[in-house]
């Protein structure tokens, strides 16, 4: 190999890193992939499509110590023996996305994050610009790969989520708009049990910013607020809120069950009412996705179209169907127990709230309140439900223990009567029972579909 050539080596074969390899091969790098695990078929396809060189089931120390950069799959954490090592040898390490914008040309970027709500919020963006007709790619966490975008069809727009695992590892990553939609604790065991860490984490979204972008900040978020308190922004930073403090300010408010969205004194009115997606945790997303809209350029008629028609996205406070007066609504996508309290105060009927999967130490007190105030039974879906048991045996009458996405949707369609729904909200991971939250929210639909 000459000395001229920069070596890649990419860890992990799934979609942000085969992206990150088919890039650096288009961009003249020597591309090297490593996964310690099993590659799915397709990923094996498109790097021997390719012509890019892999293995998998181990990591060869000595290939992998040869990089110029290291790209990391943003799943691999910090405390596996292969990082330990790649760190210890000094060589560059950085996330596909960093490594994507370093080829993004002209482009310009609309990042998200948050702990909850990004993709949501990210969807609504996208589908914004995408309906005015702008040159747009979804990319990012979400599921496709941003290198990949870059390599076989670059746009001029890219909205893009993001999570504190991709912003880890950025040195120049640097978006136009930045959005912050909330913080609270998840991930934890990433970040050594320190919530000030995984904040500070997602604040790495604005590292790079200057003057002449945007952020745009959740103003109602204690942990937010606590880390602006401390911390200068460099960027133009614009807020969102539930209350109308910042009326005189751009940014997005409700004021009279009206979104209000203001850029450089220009007033966008939407009634909340008109808005086709419910709950209050979306009135916020849909104030993020406004200002991110309104920056780009989006025309306000626009706006209110396409947020008077997005239904969100699959998942996600999904309706699935109404049988015999009993609605069920799929959150598969909620994972932690702050979007279950997000899923349930959107909730305005008597609920049967299926919960539970593999528990990363929740603590549910937070729910409690609206457990009590809503809930009127507790269908488990995880194979420890004792936690759940600890939690809400005092405050509701009847929890049930299921086997399966069949039996859990069985169990609550018996304790459902007309005018009820039925909410899967597990506020867990799912492996231990499925594949990922779409395959539990996947077999939810369908045994629903077949009640």
């Amino acid at each position: 190999m000459s000395e001229n050539v920069k070596r890649l080596v990419v860890l992990g074969a799934a979609e942000s890193g085969v992206g990150a390899a088919v890039l650096g091969k288009q961009q003249g790098w020597d591309v090297f992939v490593s996964d310690g695990g099993a590659i799915k078929p397709k990923f094996v396809a498109t790097l021997e499509q390719h012509g890019i060189a892999y293995e998998s089931g181990t990591h060869s120390i000595d290939k992998i110590t040869t990089a110029t950069c290291i790209i990391k799959s943003p799943g691999i954490s910090e405390k596996t023996a292969i990082m330990k090592v790649v760190r210890s040898s000094g060589i560059e390490v950085c996330s596909e996305i960093e490594f994507g914008y370093r080829y993004k040309g002209d482009s310009k970027i609309i990042a998200i994050t948050g702990s909850n709500g990004k993709s949501t919020t990210t969807m609504l963006t996208y589908a914004t610009l995408k309906e005015a007709g702008y040159d747009v790619a979804l990319v990012g966490n979400i599921g496709f790969s941003f290198a990949a975008q870059i390599a076989t069809k670059p746009a001029e727009w890219y909205v893009m989520e993001v999570s504190s695992f991709q912003l880890d590892d950025i040195h120049t990553f640097r978006p136009y708009v930045a959005v912050l939609l909330n913080i609270t604790p998840d991930h934890l065991d990433r970040y050594d049990n320190k919530f000030e860490n995984y904040v500070a984490s997602k604040f790495n979204i604005t590292r790079n910013q200057q003057s002449t972008d945007y952020f745009i900040v959740n103003k109602d978020d204690k942990a937010i607020q606590q880390y602006l308190t401390n911390h200068s922004i460099l960027t133009t930073t614009i807020f969102f809120t539930m209350s109308d403090n910042i009326s005189d300010n751009d940014g997005g408010f409700i004021q009279d069950d009206n979104m209000r969205i203001r850029l450089e004194g220009d007033t966008m009115n939407m009634s909340i009412h008109d808005l086709a997606l419910r709950g209050k945790h979306n009135q916020y997303n849909s104030m993020a996705a406004g200002i991110s809209a309104r920056i780009a350029g989006i025309r306000k008629e626009k706006i209110r179209e396409t947020f008077g028609r997005f239904r969100g996205m699959e998942h996600r406070l999904e309706y699935v169907a109404t049988i015999r007066g009993v609605d069920f609504i799929n959150d598969s996508k909620a994972t932690n127990v702050n979007s279950v309290w997000f899923a349930l105060e959107s909730m305005e009927k008597p609920t049967i709230l299926i919960v539970g999967g593999q528990d990363k130490g929740n603590d549910y007190s937070e729910i409690l309140d609206l457990v009590k105030q809503k809930v009127k039974a507790i269908i488990c879906l995880g194979v420890d439900n004792k936690p759940i048991f600890d939690a809400f045996e005092t405050v509701v009458d009847t929890i049930i223990e299921t086997g399966s996405a069949t039996e859990a949707v069985h169990a609550a369609y018996a304790c459902a009567e007309n005018g009820d729904v039925v909410l899967l909200a597990p506020g867990c991971a799912s492996f231990d029972r499925f594949e990922n939250y779409e395959d539990r929210g996947v077999q939810f639909k369908n045994a629903v579909k077949s009640l």
